[in-house]
């Protein structure tokens, strides 16, 4: 029997926004990718599974462990989990998923060398995801212009009268504009170290928990040296 952290609870709910599916495999590293593959997650959690095992509907899972108080799983069963209390027979089965039917990542980024660095305060990206939703806005742009501050603004790529812009470098080393769709920074609340290259591709790293996300830059990001 396992009982199951806050803190690993916390990475299953925010893995499962980015994809319903999981493959878990043996140890204490979790993984997940978007079926669009352009969102890539890796967290270290406090405990260690000894077998791999597909989840196809990890909310569902997520939502029966919610219902049970102080809820431990066992996985010694090779079919299936069971979810329950200690303290009670009352428990749930919960099948697992055929590995071929789930997506999952099958190699690690190499992340190319960045043009940008910055880091990301917990404050200002609520702020940025708040003004966003309220206005309705879809997209978030790393913009600098050489020399000059850089910022971070929500906006409509397709329309250009509403925007909300923040603060987060200064003395860019060249002219870029780097666009994300706002529904793919599914990160979980913290201060982060962000790396963004030119090559299509940003890193995302908690400075507090161990937790990483690799996401794909929109095609129309561009840099000019």
């Amino acid at each position: 029997m396992m009982k199951v952290s806050d803190q690993t609870l916390e990475v299953l709910k925010n893995f499962s926004e980015i994809n319903t599916n999981i493959l878990v495999k043996p140890g204490s590293e979790l993984s997940t990718i978007s079926t669009m593959k352009n969102i890539l997650a890796k967290a270290t959690i406090p405990e260690s599974f000894d077998k791999q095992f597909a989840i196809y509907d990890l909310s569902e899972l997520l939502g029966i462990v919610s219902a049970i108080d102080k809820p431990d799983i066992d996985i010694t069963n090779e079919k299936f989990m069971t979810v329950g209390n200690t303290g009670s027979k009352s428990k749930a089965k919960y099948f697992y998923s055929d590995e071929s039917v789930v997506v999952s990542p099958q190699k690690d980024v190499v992340m190319p060398d960045a043009e940008v660095n910055f880091e990301l305060k917990n404050d200002i990206l609520a702020k940025l995801m708040k003004m966003a939703a309220i206005m309705k806005l879809p997209d978030l742009s790393l913009v600098g212009k050489k020399g000059q501050d850089v910022i971070l603004k929500v906006h409509d790529k397709k329309n250009s009268a509403n925007s909300y812009e923040e603060f987060v470098g200064t003395e860019a080393a060249a002219d870029f504009t780097f666009n994300f769709k706002i529904e793919n920074l599914k990160i979980v609340s913290g201060d982060y170290d962000v790396a963004v290259s030119s090559k299509s591709i940003s890193h995302f790293k908690n400075k507090v928990k161990p937790i990483e996300y690799w996401i794909a830059l929109e095609p129309d990001s561009k840099i000019n040296k």
